[in-house]
């Protein structure tokens, strides 16, 4: 398993809050969910303004970039499209990266962790175990995970990871439109910029912040 992946995110949200930052953070995420193109074109026109005004996420912006999308929680229906494939498509229209690769598959599907209890959620090796790559294409060097949102981190570290067995020299970076801040009673506000971490440590993933 991958040891460290650096994930930047734009956005939080509150699943529990009462106050009114707390509340439109939840429709954010409903809106985001539904996948409205003009939604997200505007989510990640903003995600670029965010990166270019702040310093340290510019690497984030990489031209050498190639932008993975995270699969769902099963497998992918011909011819629908994920959010995250969506989102992809509108980041790189906004100027993140040079090129989408969609080898990035699920093969067996898995809970919703939104849906699930938290001892029903999937761990990080069962994510791995239920994700392939395919061989066919590029060999990957510079990669940007891309997923809709993170809490713990499992998905993303696990997508790393099976990225990781396949192209073991790839420099693998994440980006989750929105960070769930879950054991915080309240978010202050939406727009919340952060360069953070996943780590594997303990047989699960712990994200920071």
């Amino acid at each position: 398993m991958i040891r460290s992946l650096p994930f930047v995110s734009v956005y939080t949200y509150s699943p529990h809050g009462s106050c009114a930052a707390s509340r439109r953070s939840r429709c954010l995420r409903a809106r985001l969910k539904s996948a409205d193109a003009g939604f997200l074109d505007r989510c990640a026109s903003r995600a670029r303004r965010t990166c270019e005004e702040t310093e340290r996420l510019r690497e984030f912006l990489d031209a050498r970039l190639v932008l993975v999308p995270v699969p769902g929680s099963a497998p992918r229906r011909t011819g629908a499209e994920s959010v995250t494939e969506q989102l992809v498509a509108a980041l790189l229209h906004h100027g993140f990266g040079s090129a989408v690769w969609t080898g990035l598959r699920r093969v067996h599907a898995v809970p919703r962790s939104a849906a699930a209890k938290p001892c029903e959620r999937p761990t990080v090796h069962r994510h791995y175990v239920s994700m392939a790559v395919e061989r066919a294409g590029p060999v990957l060097d510079q990669v940007l995970l891309v997923d809709d949102v993170i809490t713990k981190g499992r998905t993303l570290l696990a997508a790393a990871s099976r990225l990781q067995t396949a192209f073991p020299a790839a420099r693998i970076r994440a980006f989750a439109l929105l960070r769930t801040r879950g054991l915080d009673p309240e978010v202050e506000r939406l727009l919340d910029p952060c360069l953070g971490e996943i780590r594997w440590r303990a047989g699960d993933a712990q994200r920071r912040p």
